[in-house]
């Protein structure tokens, strides 16, 4: 039997191992615990999704007038910019003089050209004339001493025949009947051979005279000349005066000017130089938003307009369209009160939606996408190996509207859930966390 000394170095030693046991868990569970991801966690929370779309943009002109000038000049100086207010009979622009001597040159050279073309035209029309003149008194001519003489041998064939019918009225005996009868047959058939030979002899010489007296196809050159030649001289006419004003181009109204057309260096075409603003109506104000943005701000909405500036005020979206880039956004215009703002001003556009109120919102953070699915992670308890633990429980949710401050969601959660927003590390579905402490 041990003694009461020995029992107590028994129980000593007992609760020596059982302290060292304990001080194993504690280390254990401690170093087991540090290497879990720290959570932090949010509940579901009742909230109005407000939508906030806020889009910066621009004044621009109601309507816009283009300034235009000849085409071909090159333009030496600009003399505004974008933005410039201008009054009429301001110089907006100077051309290249010597270049505009050059192109002066050049019309003046044509129009020499046309004029010769014209000039000698009209010459050769006038001995085309004279040609003809004559050559038609010719066939005339032809035509009367055709029908002169071949009436002529009519005449003679028919005499011929009068002759030998009087003959045969007149018997003799040095000639029978029988040869008269053939000699009246002869005579008969010259007759009848001299009408055929004269009225196929004057058609053809009708057909000369009305071949020469028939109309000329027309010929429309000399006309399109003298329209070029019209146009040349007009042109040339303009450019002169552009010389005459020392090359100088100015504004024939008074507007803020909203585009340059043209640039230092190139020639003016048929379009416009420049645009100014129609003072007569009203600006604008432009702006861009998203295909996103689009769902909360429509046609004939209400939104509030700051421009630089001036005080907020409220307006009306009067015209939206897909913007012309194919980026997916979309142009909105606002309609400016009289005097209000100038081309080029800048402003920013506000419209608020403030939804419906939603039952179950939580922040972006805790919300996580995955082929195609929309989840969050619950906090959940359970008995482990070290006793009560955390851990991550995966639930599906749909998401029923958003901004950027919360996500409404239609999923099995209540106000007990404790949903993870952040954590130190990665995990997935059914991984232990611990809870941060706040």
């Amino acid at each position: 039997m041990l003694n009461k000394k020995s029992k107590n170095k028994i129980l000593i030693g007992f609760c020596i191992f059982l302290g060292l046991m304990w001080l194993c868990t504690v280390i254990s569970k401690g170093i087991y615990t540090s290497q879990l991801p720290i959570v932090s966690t949010e509940s579901v929370q009742q909230k109005y999704i407000e939508h906030i779309v806020e889009a910066e943009g621009i004044v621009v002109a109601g309507n816009e007038i283009p300034v235009t000038t000849l085409s071909g000049l090159r333009v030496d100086k600009l003399m505004v910019q974008p933005g410039d207010l201008v009054q009429e009979d301001d110089v907006i622009l100077t051309v290249d003089l010597e270049d505009l001597d050059d192109i002066i040159t050049d019309k003046q050279a044509q129009i020499d050209k046309l004029q010769l073309q014209i000039s000698t035209y009209v010459q050769n029309e006038e001995i085309e004339r004279q040609k003809r003149a004559l050559e038609e008194q010719r066939v005339r001519e032809d035509y009367d001493e055709t029908a002169r003489r071949e009436n002529t041998m009519v005449e003679r064939a028919f005499d011929e025949v009068n002759k030998v019918e009087n003959k045969m009225n007149e018997p003799s005996e040095e000639v029978s009947e029988e040869e008269l009868r053939e000699e009246l047959q002869r005579a008969a058939y010259a007759e009848a051979d001299a009408k055929w030979q004269r009225d196929n002899a004057i058609k053809e010489a009708a057909r000369k005279v009305e071949d020469v007296t028939a109309p000329e196809s027309g010929d429309a050159t000399p006309e399109i000349d003298r329209l070029e030649l019209t146009g040349l001289q007009e042109e040339l006419s303009r450019f002169q005066k552009i010389k005459d004003a020392g090359g100088q181009i100015k504004a024939g109204r008074t507007g803020t000017v909203t585009a340059v057309c043209v640039s230092v260096g190139a020639r003016t075409s048929d379009s416009a130089v420049m645009l100014l603003s129609d003072d007569s109506v009203p600006c604008r104000f432009k702006a861009v938003i998203t295909g996103d943005q689009k769902k909360y701000v429509g046609l004939h909405d209400e939104i509030s307009l700051e421009l630089d500036g001036s005080r907020e005020e409220k307006a009306t979206v009067n015209y939206m369209a897909e913007d012309s880039s194919g980026a997916g956004s979309y142009e909105l215009y606002v309609d400016l009160p009289e005097r209000t703002g100038t081309p080029g001003q800048t402003g920013t556009l506000t419209r608020t939606e403030s939804g419906e109120r939603q039952p179950c919102c939580v922040t972006p953070l805790a919300v996580q996408e995955e082929n195609a699915r929309n989840f969050v992670y619950v906090v959940k308890e359970r008995e482990g190996i070290l006793g009560k633990e955390y851990y991550a429980e995966q639930v599906v949710v749909r998401i029923v509207d958003k901004n950027d401050s919360f996500v409404a969601l239609d999923a099995a959660l209540d106000s007990e859930s404790l949903i993870i927003s952040s954590s130190t590390r990665d995990f997935k579905n059914g991984d232990v966390v611990r809870l941060s402490e706040k």
